[in-house]
């Protein structure tokens, strides 16, 4: 799992990282809410922990506006003010769960994992994905935009399917290796800049807004 853990304090931040990582997660740390905002926006991860007050921007601002902009992973808050009252604002404001400070360890890694098995439910549960007027169909393997069916070899439909389940957000060459081709080495082969150029003809050639983004030194994005 790729979590990304928003904390100013850098004891605590340390031993959470310490602790997911003991438990086979891969964890990035943002020390405030304006880096934390902008790497949940630029790279995909299973599960955000996000502190609620929190220099630069409040956590509660960042859940708000990651919402907005249309990321949709899970988060967690830890706060010191854990009243109803907060724990309803930090719900509202689009937070998956909500945790009081002081906590123990084992049950911030027992919320992590929940929110991770839910949405790999839910993930698996849709049959439809949609990014703007592009529609992939699960089920009947067809894939459409603006009304027009678009024809894709079995690798091209796997490659599309996991950058329109991340979409809005930047997947790397290392992820696309991994979960696309499954992948857990860089082999040195530009099979990705094949396939994505590939897919780039077939679903963005005859339109005028492009979808898939390259996003430089980075990976791709696939955003309308």
């Amino acid at each position: 799992m790729k979590v990304l853990l928003v904390e100013d304090d850098r004891e605590m931040a340390d031993s959470l990282r310490v602790s997911l990582e003991d438990e086979g997660h891969n964890v990035d740390l943002a020390g405030d809410g304006e880096e934390g905002a902008e790497m949940a926006k630029s790279r995909a991860y299973d599960v955000i922990v996000l502190d609620r007050m929190l220099p630069k921007k409040h956590g509660t601002h960042v859940v708000r506006d990651l919402r907005s902009d249309g990321v949709s992973t899970p988060v967690l808050i830890l706060s010191a003010l854990h009243d109803e009252d907060h724990r309803v604002e930090g719900l509202d404001a689009g937070a998956n769960d909500y945790l009081g400070k002081p906590f123990s360890t084992r049950e911030l890694l027992a919320r992590v994992r929940a929110l991770w098995n839910g949405r790999e439910l839910a993930i698996s549960e849709r049959t439809r994905l949609q990014v703007g007027d592009l529609e992939m169909d699960l089920l009947a393997r067809t894939v459409h935009r603006g009304g027009g069916k678009i024809d894709l070899q079995p690798r091209e439909f796997r490659l599309l399917e996991y950058l329109m389940r991340n979409s809005g957000q930047t997947v790397t060459r290392k992820m696309l290796l991994e979960n696309v081709w499954d992948y857990h080495f860089d082999p040195q082969t530009n099979v990705i800049d094949v396939h994505i150029s590939r897919l780039r003809s077939k679903i963005d050639k005859d339109f005028t807004v492009q979808l898939l983004h390259t996003v430089r030194g980075s990976g791709y994005r696939l955003a309308a």
